[in-house]
């Protein structure tokens, strides 16, 4: 837990997390082996003497002053505060104690502080930025000018780059609090209640007198010891056992890392743990790159990315077409899950309204059944972003791209575009995708760096002349915005193709000013410089002259009889029986062929959807599960390039 690891010339020390079930123990003073279900009750007595502290020790400093003092990193003797922030609050004389007739160790205290100290400290940000727009708080709330934008974003500490969605989220709930209070509040302790405390064990802010992680000589393999109570209100320190939980570690944890002890998270009947460990990466580099990979976002197609080169005379090309990754089943899922939690929300508050109480158990009934499809939500959503992030990150690996150039579009806002496009704009998680794609790109050395969005799908990325927009490519004369035309150079093709070659040749232009955010760790390039963006462009590849056609020797033979799929023999005749070696064909016998999604109109090159009755999306409508809805178009370097020399023949 206390090794520092080695790293050699080139390497960066990552921090990943990796999640974990515990699955049963031993109690080492009487070698009882505990089950699951035994081990997540002892886990869940601890977790709760650790909430129960946890919680009124965080509403006794919920106020401006104390928030304050913690934040400024110094105590009362002008001392730096430490980074624990367990410690941090014993400095400032912040205690807390066990109930009466309890006996904790000090470690479970640490736990609480903890656990409370690190809230106290992430609501400093969200105290300044309410601070700072009810110091500027404007004439309309719905309607900012010019002059009111600039002053709120000066009041807020960094609110130069911080998006205006966030800006605009805090105003709408400040309005909601003075339409029920007839005045505005007077700090975000009064606008939002202190929050609850969850149940959890942090075992980071303890030592080995209350656990210790050692990793096996496999390297397969960890082993926890700590100590758990073996009864909810324990009265003395014979009440505490050590227990031992073997980990299996999963193949996501390098051989030669260093574990860290984890969090502990009892729930369902069971114990979660997210194991932290400290692994060797290839550093990132903000400059430097000649191989890029441009990513833009969509709704339909998710993403959309491609390759480009910078050449050392400054030309920018493109390496093949592009790819885009099509969510459009999934998407569709989760909005027929989101008109269901709207449906039983509204169950239940009719319910509510009626206060009837013989409807108690039809509302409970309801409120189970919310608290299920939002967790269906949840891992729809973060299946989706981690199948996204994966795909972006493996056609970035496998092209030999160094960086990521992904849009940056944290202040679009959902609205204006027609209620159907602004809820299904408002329920992406180009969040998620984005942590993720930072996460998974961390591992090869790969940097993710966004860019600013502006005129990325507006212009040429070829000359960068305003682009024509139309609905289909058989279509000219129909208005629309998937299909772009340049009346300066020609080039044609579709919007989301053209936005990410303008995404990636703006980042490879404006390498110089890339920054590093201070707050997020986040590589970004906050300006476009003119002077940058006039040589953002992508200079088509010079074509091959196919003037001489003369021969330069001998034709190559050819066979009139292509190769057999499976192989050169003819197979076996059916077996008198079920049992036997598989029957002649390719396809299965079984059972009938899954409903493909794929075939929907989708491919790369845009069209019209047609309009005759013959066209049914089997795939969305039968549920052809995930790996049907999620749909990425391989990239150019995938296809198998054929052998010239088969059956060459002898030049002599």
């Amino acid at each position: 837990m206390g090794r520092r690891l080695p790293l050699g010339e080139g390497e960066a020390a990552r921090t990943a997390c990796a999640p974990v079930l515990l699955r049963s123990g031993v109690d080492e003073k009487t070698g009882e082996v505990l089950t699951t279900a035994a081990l997540a009750e002892r886990v869940g007595w601890c977790a709760g003497l650790v909430e129960g502290m946890a919680g009124p020790l965080l509403s006794e400093h919920w106020n401006a002053a104390d928030i304050d003092a913690l934040a400024s990193g110094v105590d009362a003797g002008g001392t730096n505060l430490p980074s624990q922030a367990w410690m941090a609050l014993r400095r400032l004389g912040w205690g807390v104690a066990p109930p009466a007739g309890v006996r904790v160790n000090d470690r479970i205290v640490r736990m609480a502080q903890e656990q409370a100290g690190r809230m106290l400290r992430s609501v400093k940000w969200r105290a300044d930025l309410v601070a700072g727009v009810l110091a500027t708080w404007p004439a309309d709330p719905d309607r900012r000018t010019p002059a009111e934008w600039d002053a709120v974003r000066a009041a807020i500490p960094g609110g130069e780059h911080l998006p205006s969605g966030v800006i605009r989220s805090r105003t709408r709930q400040i309005t909601a609090y003075a339409r029920r209070h007839g005045r505005l509040p007077v700090d975000v302790f009064e606008l939002e209640p202190s929050p609850g405390t969850a149940r959890m064990l942090l075992l980071a802010a303890c030592d080995g007198q209350q656990a210790t992680l050692e990793r096996a000589d496999d390297g397969h393999r960890a082993l926890l010891r700590l100590q758990l109570p073996t009864r909810p209100d324990p009265a003395s320190y014979a009440d505490w056992t050590w227990v031992a939980c073997p980990i299996t570690l999963p193949p996501t944890v390098p051989a030669n890392a260093v574990l860290h002890l984890p969090t502990l998270r009892p729930t369902g009947g069971r114990v979660r743990a997210d194991l932290a460990f400290t692994h060797a990466v290839p550093r990132l580099r903000r400059t430097g790159h000649t191989v890029a990979l441009g990513v833009d976002w969509g709704l339909n197609t998710l993403l959309s990315a491609g390759t480009v080169r910078l050449h050392a005379d400054g030309r920018i090309t493109a390496l093949g077409t592009g790819a885009q990754f099509r969510a459009a089943g999934v998407l569709a899922k989760q909005h027929r899950l989101r008109r269901v939690s709207e449906h039983l929300h509204a169950r239940t508050d009719h319910y509510t309204r009626l206060a009837d109480p013989t409807l108690d158990g039809k509302h409970a009934v309801l409120t189970e059944e919310i608290r299920r499809v939002a967790a269906r939500r949840s891992h729809l959503n973060d299946a989706l972003a981690r199948a996204a992030a994966r795909w972006a990150v493996d056609q970035a690996v496998a092209a030999g791209a160094t960086v990521i150039y992904l849009e940056d579009l944290r202040s679009l806002e959902a609205r204006g575009m027609g209620r159907t496009t602004n809820t299904r704009l408002a329920q992406t998680v180009r969040g998620q995708i984005a942590e993720w794609m930072r996460h998974l790109a961390a591992e090869t050395g790969i940097a993710v760096v966004t860019v600013p969005a502006r005129n990325t799908s507006r212009h040429c990325p070829h000359c960068l002349t305003p682009l024509r927009h139309r609905k289909a490519p058989d279509r000219p004369t129909t208005r629309g915005w998937k299909w772009a035309l340049c009346p300066g150079c020609g080039w044609q093709g579709d919007r989301d193709q053209g936005a990410w070659r303008r995404i990636a040749a703006r980042g490879l232009a404006h390498q110089t000013k890339t920054t590093t955010d201070r707050t997020s760790g986040q590589v970004v390039i906050r300006t476009v410089v003119d002077r940058l963006e006039a040589t953002a462009v992508i200079t088509a590849a010079p074509k091959t002259s196919r003037a001489d056609r003369s021969k330069t020797g001998p034709t190559r033979p050819r066979t009139h009889r292509p190769a057999p799929r499976r192989r050169g023999v003819p197979s076996p005749a059916r077996p008198p029986g079920r049992a036997g070696k598989r029957p002649e064909g390719h396809a299965p016998t079984d059972r009938p062929r899954l409903p493909r999604a794929a075939h929907r109109h989708q491919s790369v090159t845009t069209i019209s959807a047609p309009t005759n009755r013959r066209h049914r999306p089997r795939g969305a409508a039968l549920g052809a599960g995930f790996h049907l809805h999620a749909h990425a178009s391989p990239a150019r370097w995938t296809v198998p390039i054929p052998d010239p020399t088969v059956r060459m023949g002898s030049l002599g």
